[in-house]
């Protein structure tokens, strides 16, 4: 099976120089989309992960209550694309606050998580949620429920899954954002900061 765009397949090791990192946002389709627009992301595969049984299907994750989640991993160049510019993008395309859905799809598959490679990046990733949790509620929002983890086995979503939306351009999207931005200072910079912004 390989990447519908750029040929890879999709079940690669990550090279040594590369990094990888989970992302669950709603529907993968559009989550995914998301990621491989952006220079640097080596590759990106839609998946399941961190729930309960092995090797799930489309159809167990949608109507078995298997507790995993429809995520999309992202293997990309660090020295091309931080995980702070993957993180804003995640933070911004969905709305983290919802729960166990993301807009109209309902179900724990569809709720907010993101699964690290390492501890560094568990501690990143926290402090990311945390600058944006005070940027939503200062617009009314309520509090995050992404879930925020070291990474579980992630598990291959079958190949009509992958890269849906370059296969069907007009296929249904599914996610939606809350409006509030997080700006980010320059790569190179050691911590970051997170300047609240409205997105009009």
């Amino acid at each position: 099976m390989n990447h519908y765009l750029n040929g890879i397949a999709l079940n690669s090791k990550t090279p040594n120089e590369y990094k990888e990192i989970i992302f669950g946002a709603g529907c993968f389709w559009g989550v995914e989309r998301k990621f491989w627009q952006l220079d640097g992301v080596w590759l990106t595969s839609v998946g399941y992960a961190g729930g309960d049984n092995e090797n799930p299907t489309y159809e167990q994750v949608c109507y078995e209550n298997t507790n995993h989640a429809e995520v999309v991993k992202v293997i990309y160049d660090s020295k091309q694309i931080s995980i702070y510019d993957l993180l804003k993008v995640f933070w911004e395309c969905h709305d983290p606050t919802q729960g166990m859905r993301q807009g109209n799809d309902k179900g724990t598959q569809y709720r907010s998580v993101i699964y690290c490679s390492s501890e560094k990046d568990l501690k990143i990733c926290e402090d990311t949620k945390n600058k944006y949790q005070d940027i939503l509620l200062a617009e009314d929002f309520n509090e995050i429920t992404t879930e925020i983890i070291l990474a579980p086995t992630y598990y291959l979503a079958e190949e009509y899954h992958q890269q849906y939306l370059a296969k069907n351009p007009n296929g249904y999207c599914g996610i939606g954002g809350t409006g509030c931005a997080i700006d980010i200072q320059k790569r190179g910079q050691i911590d970051p900061l997170f300047y609240p912004t409205k997105i009009y």
